[in-house]
């Protein structure tokens, strides 16, 4: 069985027991979270599609990481013009594990 689920102006496939990096979400490691935007589900015979969201499901898992990602470089460049600018970014995420599709 799997949902697809939107947060943080995403969209993500998930299953249970799997663990889902999303954008930052506030809490500490082991605060339950639940995502109550479902816009699928699959049972593996019957798929279920919501208009834009479905009704009475929820997807329940729990925060196991806060942190950030890897550095990306950030390089603007000009040619000819003797124009570099160079930025590091690493952006925060929260990684959830999740324990249930409700429906």
């Amino acid at each position: 069985m799997y949902a697809v689920v939107a947060t943080g102006g995403k969209q993500y496939k998930v299953r249970e027991g799997e663990i889902l990096r999303v954008e930052k979400i506030p809490g500490e490691i082991g605060t339950p979270v639940s995502f109550d935007k479902v816009l699928m589900t699959s049972d593996g015979t019957s798929v279920n599609i919501g208009q834009p969201f479905l009704e009475n499901i929820t997807v329940s898992g729990h925060i196991t990481e806060q942190a950030k990602a890897k550095k990306i470089l950030v390089f603007k460049y000009k040619r000819r013009k003797r124009y570099r600018r160079k930025n590091g970014h690493r952006q925060p995420y929260t990684a959830v594990k999740i324990d249930s599709i409700a429906l």
